[in-house]
């Protein structure tokens, strides 16, 4: 028999019973809908964790001042004055796998415009500091070295102090007051919106470090120092590297700890993406069962349909069909279920998974490779749980199967 002509009859066959052959489907339909939307929910959010580690800056290293012990009390991160600008420099000029330092020091303070007022985190940094963070400016311009020699009174805003402060009117060139002190807006950035640490990364405000230290904060010393490796191979290298320079330069002894503290996204980025990938790999097993369960009723169906069409079997027998050719025509049918079966999942694992991002605001995204996987799978649930009912079929005796009532 032609392949042709066995496909068609699959599907006459098939038709009989629509009912039947509807309520077989389903549990492959329903199988290969839930492998989709939950791979799709897993790409999805690690696409999104992704994007959030990327909006920190590109092989973005940042060293944070550590911990000190006072009288068995450890005071946590940032409480040591041991992180200088001089450490910034050493970094920039010693450690051969860092391309770009920025020195940082942050405080809380309160903006001041018109009648208009706002709480936010500012930063002091290097006009570096930028382009760690990939971080451009939409409107005006950042400062310049010349304003971090000078400590100038200028000020980077971000969009949610920016929206705040002024609402939709351009910020650039206006003066707000910082903590009493008056400082000219020159710039505003780009939205970088939430970061991986649940934080809103556009409530900042960017200044010259020596501003910081000098008018606002009034230290001598840092709070974080912000690096970029040259490349993502180099990221553990550049961190070993920045740290023997730190205790070299804080003259610490080989049984004392840090006093610094070096981390990075990447860290984080992995760390989650094992976690997701865990979740993703689980969630596809749960709803895999599905596929198998819809292979049993497959199997169950087919083993039904020989015992029906058993004078049937007998007929095609009598006239010449061999036992290649029933196992070939039952197997095809079990195959057409399940792969009929397979792209109704298919479309149905693409709304569910849809759906879900619309009414949950989840990301989502279908790899090509999760369809292409799904549909292979429905095929072989075809061909293994149809191939029994097949052979039992192929191996009927005419004379018996035309008899048979």
């Amino acid at each position: 028999m032609r392949y042709s002509e066995v496909l068609r009859v699959a599907f006459r066959a098939l038709a009989r019973n629509k009912m039947r052959t509807l309520l077989t489907m389903l549990g492959i339909i329903i199988g290969v809908g839930a492998v989709i939307c939950t791979v799709a929910i897993g790409e999805g959010a690690s696409q999104q964790v992704q994007e959030q580690i990327q909006s920190l800056g590109e092989n973005l290293i940042t060293v944070n001042a550590g911990s000190v012990n006072q009288g068995g009390v450890h005071l946590g991160s940032n409480a040591t004055k041991t992180l200088v600008v001089a450490d910034a420099l050493a970094i920039q000029d010693q450690v051969s796998t860092v391309s770009r330092v920025s020195p940082g020091v942050s405080s809380g303070v309160q903006i001041v415009f018109g009648n208009q007022n706002w709480f936010t985190r500012v930063q002091g940094a290097s006009p570096d500091y930028l382009l760690i963070r990939h971080w451009p400016v939409s409107r005006g311009a950042a400062f310049s070295d010349q304003d971090v020699q000078n400590a100038s009174d200028v000020a980077i805003i971000g969009q949610t102090v920016a929206q705040n402060l002024f609402g939709d009117a351009n910020p650039v060139g206006q003066t707000i007051r910082v903590s009493s002190l008056p400082f000219r807006v020159i710039g505003e950035l780009v939205a970088k919106g939430q970061s991986p640490y649940g934080q809103d990364q556009d409530d900042t405000m960017i200044l010259p470090y020596t501003t910081v230290m000098k008018k606002l904060a009034g230290v001598s010393w840092l709070q974080n120092i912000n690096a970029s490796a040259t490349s993502q191979a180099d990221m553990d290298a550049a961190q070993t590297q920045i740290a023997a320079l730190l205790r070299q330069r804080h003259h610490l002894r080989s049984s004392e700890p840090d006093d610094f503290i070096i981390r990075s996204p990447t860290d984080i980025a992995q760390a989650r993406a094992q976690t997701l990938g865990v979740m993703e790999l689980l969630l596809a097993c749960i709803a895999s069962v599905s596929l198998v369960v819809g292979g049993i009723g497959i199997m169950n169906i087919m083993l039904v349909s020989v015992t029906e069409r058993t004078r049937e079997i007998g007929v095609r027998m009598a006239v010449g069909a061999t036992e290649s050719d029933v196992q070939r025509q039952f197997l095809s049918e079990a195959v057409v279920l399940s792969m009929v079966g397979g792209a109704i999942g298919v479309v149905f694992g693409f709304f569910a998974s849809n759906a879900v991002s619309a009414m949950l605001k989840w990301p989502t995204l279908i790899p090509a490779s999760s369809i292409f996987v799904s549909v292979i799978f429905s095929a072989l649930v075809g061909i293994i749980f149809g191939y029994y009912p097949a052979a039992k079929a192929a191996s009927l005796d005419p004379i018996e199967a035309l008899r048979y009532e």
